[in-house]
């Protein structure tokens, strides 16, 4: 039994991931709760409540309280991690967690306070913020600490942060607030206006997750789509390939690559070398798109390489930083 915990959080608009010192990553959820509309009380968070998203009753609602990686529903975030850290610190602690708490690079001051306000209110003893791109590198492997240039791009649901990073900080860095979900947006989009059916959420994400492409497709690579026909109104099941999904994701591949260039050209000389060599590193459920690495790659003219486990870079990053204290300053 400890007497105190530590852990950290990745507060994703997609996942919630806790890493708990020593133990590793202990809670790994998606952000979604389900309430009832009626009382407003939470019934269900995590995986069991997005199984009810778009299926739910009236009385039921399936809410995504984080958006665009920041609080939309106070209240219900809230809810959501004190119910999460408490599955990640356990019944058996004497004292207050220390709490490192993970968001998007450009938020500003007053949300950054609306988030430690919430780390302060489930008991946390000490609170430290740090900014996702910085940890997803340290995540990824990358030695950050050194005065030499990296870069990250860190896709996740809500927001894409693009950041070099040298001697521990960040140097020049954007935020953007278009992601995996706005991928998902699009498919709907794309297959609403060439087929005339409508899919919901879930059914993008699906989409995206398998057939899902930035470049390079292969047209062999096909997969049926289930939704409503708008004409009749009844389901209806077409088939869609991997040279859809480019023309369908061009535009938010071509918005991230815009803004990793900005970044580029923000960066000082001596640090762009460094890039030019080590290449650029894609961290966030948003790298596991097929090819995007070699579309970014073909753009930026700079090697670029997917992380080894891109979904779980922030949350180890996490545990690096609270093993080596010397990062949380």
């Amino acid at each position: 039994m400890s007497l105190s915990k530590e852990i950290g959080i990745d507060l994703g608009t997609a996942n919630i991931l806790i890493y708990a010192k020593g133990e590793g990553i202990v809670v790994n959820e998606p952000s979604v709760v389900a309430m009832d509309a009626e009382t407003h009380k939470p019934l269900a968070v995590g995986a069991e409540a997005k199984e009810m998203l778009g299926r739910t009753p009236g009385k039921v609602k399936a809410i995504k309280p984080m958006k665009d990686g920041v609080i939309a529903d106070f209240e219900t975030t809230e809810e959501m991690l004190k119910r999460f850290v408490k599955k990640a610190v356990g019944k058996n602690i004497l004292r207050k967690p220390r709490i490192l708490i993970c968001c998007p690079s450009n938020i500003t001051g007053v949300e950054k306070n609306a988030i430690r306000e919430i780390a302060e209110r489930m008991g946390a003893k000490k609170v430290f913020l740090e900014e996702e791109p910085k940890v997803a590198a340290v995540g990824a492997g990358i030695d950050i600490s050194k005065p030499s240039g990296n870069m990250v791009i860190d896709i996740g649901g809500g927001t894409t942060d693009v950041a070099v990073l040298s001697l521990g900080d960040i140097v020049t860095s954007q935020s953007l607030k278009i992601a995996g979900d706005k991928m998902d947006q699009e498919i709907i989009k794309y297959v609403k206006d060439k087929y005339k059916l409508l899919i919901g959420d879930a059914t993008a994400e699906e989409v995206k997750k398998q057939i899902g492409c930035a470049f390079q497709p292969n047209e062999e690579t096909v997969m049926d789509v289930r939704g409503r026909d708008l004409v009749t109104g009844l389901p209806k099941t077409i088939q869609m390939n991997e040279a859809e999904t480019v023309s369908a994701l061009g535009e938010v591949c071509e918005t991230i690559l815009i803004a990793a260039k900005q970044v580029l050209e923000q960066t000082p000389p001596e640090l762009s070398a460094d890039i030019v060599n080590k290449g650029i590193f894609l961290t966030g459920g948003g790298a596991l798109l097929k090819n995007l690495d070699k579309f970014l790659e073909q753009g930026l003219k700079v090697p670029v390489f997917v992380a080894d486990t891109p979904l779980d870079c922030v949350a180890e990053g996490c545990g690096v930083m609270l093993e080596n204290t010397t990062y949380l300053q």
